[in-house]
């Protein structure tokens, strides 16, 4: 006889009308008892039926699942009612209701899945659900941004915003308060030049940016800045710039004299002063300059009409430390006084009197040789310290003869550049001693002396000590220079960067000669990727013996490619820049500028092409048989060559459709 179990007894003592059969409860008796259980499991008369969790749960402790739903039809265990939990888990009831807890039943249809949880996340909950306990939920509030600009020490962003041009400084400052201050910053401006931005800018603004950098500023450049006139603007400007070293106020033609006057006063330690064109400029200015500018080494008073050579002697006694001294077209310099300052001195490195009419050879034989200097028997030259002048620019000065340049001649031995251009009455005498003695020579300036000869440059120039140095020539304007003297210029010059040669009577083989010079003196690189570069200039135009033949062997000696059988192809790294005549100048700067950026393939189709329809010209301009199939030869010669050039790219496709279609 079976012992009726627990669950039966408590049926039967909770319903006492019930009469319990004998054999084993069937499965549908079975859920009717468990749904009348479900109805009593809140019944206080259960708690003797309360059991302790087994040590082996999973769930020992309150709380420890994410959430249970308590909502019916959202929940995985929605066959349970309210009160009820599902097998296997803990029923959570209202305090003070005692929990119980039911084994697991064997039925798959009572089985329900697990909810698994992500590193303790909460999954998303639905009405009437409960939420993870407050200690288990992560905080993933997130972190403020780093302030990185406001955290910056302030010299860091000083020097950020020194890469930035003086435009992009004025724009940004009206971004905020605070990068107009950094923007303004004093150490920002201490070269203050306005060159790229001085049609633009107002007065006021200008006035505006000099005040706030004021102290800071150690080279002002307001070249060209005609704004630069309301007195109040002017005074804001000179009593803040007390730091100046180098000042440039070329072309501010409304400065006031006052106020030119307080800013050499204000700034002692000026060391480069350019007052070109100024016509505030005056002997007073310059006296001015003399007693507060102790530290003067560049003086540029150029095309200055107020002024004259008087003015030039205070400055050159006042300042012992004067080496660059401008006074092209000063007027006074016939003044014995002015000369001989210039001569007991002997500080000048350069002095530039370009179109001062008045130097006669009087004046320049005294800032050279003095008055009456001692002479050497011997060799009949003056017994004189040598002038330490590098640079000498006499051009334009017509009334010097060659017994005036003939004292430049061994008393100049760093001479390096010498400007003589437009001095008609110069012969070859005086030239010939000069280049003999001044071996340093770079620069030779002898355009327009209708007296040059070809012997000068071949016999003298080409043997000069300078010949390995010189670097610039310029003989423009000399109609005697022809091939006989050039060629073997450029044979022994083999430095030579500039040729100025036009309105000569050079021809094509002095064209032939400087290529075969950059030739044999440029070496050649084996890497496509390598760019040339213009490593000499000729100017040619109007040069009436000069043809397309020699402009294209210049051409062909740009983009020559050398391959040799068996061998890696070669390719120029230095090149000719050419001036010719203004019919050929836009072929010459289209190949240039293909060789330039390495696509010598194309610059050697074009040249080729251009060569054809060169020569195609000259046929069609002769007379006799053939004429018109040598013009239509030259015709079609033209369209190739424009289309090369991309001129007409229109009709270039269009004549190609238009052959399509007759093809078709």
């Amino acid at each position: 006889m079976q012992t009726p179990s627990l669950v039966e007894e408590t049926v039967n003592e909770e319903l006492p009308g019930v009469t319990q059969p004998e054999g084993p409860i069937k499965g549908k008796r079975r859920q009717r008892l468990l749904q009348g259980i479900q109805r009593i499991s809140s019944s206080s008369s259960l708690q003797q039926l309360k059991r302790s969790r087994t040590s082996q749960s999973p769930y020992a402790n309150r709380g420890s699942l994410s959430c249970v739903s308590l909502s019916g039809h959202h929940s995985p265990f929605a066959q349970y009612p309210s009160g009820a939990a599902s097998p296997g888990y803990l029923a959570h009831t209202s305090p003070g209701t005692p929990t119980t807890e039911y084994a697991n039943f064997e039925d798959i249809e009572t089985r329900r899945a697990v909810r698994k949880l992500a590193h303790g996340s909460s999954p998303c909950l639905v009405p009437n659900s409960i939420a993870l306990p407050a200690e288990l939920v992560t905080n993933r509030t997130r972190r403020a941004p780093y302030e990185f600009w406001a955290k910056m020490p302030d010299e860091i962003r000083v020097h950020i915003l020194s890469f930035l041009e003086p435009k992009e400084l004025v724009r940004m400052s009206v971004l905020s308060k605070e990068f107009h201050k950094y923007c303004f910053d004093g150490q920002l401006w201490t070269n203050f030049d306005a060159t790229d931005f001085y049609k633009d800018i107002p007065g006021a603004s200008l006035a505006k940016i000099i005040t706030a950098a004021g102290p800071f500023v150690k080279d002002l450049n307001l070249r060209g800045c005609v704004q630069v006139e309301h007195e109040k603007k002017t005074e804001v400007i000179v009593k803040a710039c007390r730091n100046l070293v180098n000042a440039t106020l070329e072309g501010c033609r409304n400065l006031p004299g006052a106020t030119l006057h307080s800013l050499i006063k204000a700034n002692e330690r000026l060391a480069n002063l350019n007052l070109t064109g100024l016509p505030v400029v005056s002997n007073s200015t310059c006296k001015i300059i003399s007693q507060h500018c102790p530290q003067l080494e560049s003086f540029n008073v150029s095309w200055c009409k107020s002024m004259d050579a008087k003015g030039i002697r205070m400055v050159v006694l006042g300042c012992p430390k004067l080496r660059d001294l401008r006074a092209g077209e000063i007027r006074g310099f016939d003044n014995i006084e002015v000369a001989k300052s210039i001569f007991e001195t002997n500080r000048l490195e350069r002095l530039v009197l370009s179109g001062c009419t008045e130097l006669n050879d009087q004046i320049l034989q005294t800032m050279i040789h003095g008055i009456k200097p001692p002479v050497d028997i011997l060799t009949d030259r003056p017994i004189v310290p040598a002038r330490k002048l590098r640079h000498l620019d006499l051009s334009r000065c017509k009334n010097l003869t060659d017994r005036g340049v003939g004292a430049i001649a061994h008393l100049m031995p760093d001479l390096e550049g010498l400007r003589l251009s437009g001095c008609n009455a110069i012969t070859d005498s005086p030239l010939e001693k000069i280049v003999a003695s001044t071996p340093r020579l770079t620069h030779l300036e002898l355009e327009d002396l209708a007296e040059l000869t070809n012997g000068f440059l071949s016999k003298h120039l080409a043997k000069a000590p300078c010949a390995s140095k010189l670097e610039h020539l310029s003989v423009g304007y000399c109609e005697s220079i022809s091939d006989t003297g050039m060629i073997p210029v450029i044979k022994s010059c083999t430095n030579l960067k500039n040729i100025e040669m036009d309105n000569t009577r050079i021809g094509d083989l002095v064209l032939a000669e400087a290529s075969a010079m950059v030739r044999s003196r440029a070496a050649r690189s084996s890497t496509y990727e390598a760019r040339p570069y213009v490593g000499l200039r000729l100017v040619v135009y109007d040069c009436s013996l000069v043809s397309w033949t020699g402009i294209r062997e210049v051409l062909s000696w740009n983009a020559e490619i050398r391959q040799p059988s068996g061998t890696t192809p070669t390719y120029p790294t230095e090149i000719i820049g050419l001036k010719c005549l203004y019919s050929w100048q836009q072929t010459v700067d289209q190949h240039t500028q293909r060789v330039l950026r390495g696509d010598f393939l194309a610059a050697g189709r074009l040249e080729r092409k251009w060569a054809d329809y060169m020569q195609a010209n000259e046929e069609a301009g002769l007379s006799g048989a053939g004429v018109r199939r040598r013009r239509r030869r030259a015709r079609e010669a033209q369209q190739l060559h424009a289309d090369e050039e991309g001129a007409g790219a229109g009709r270039r496709r269009a004549r190609t459709m238009a052959s399509s279609c007759a093809i078709m």
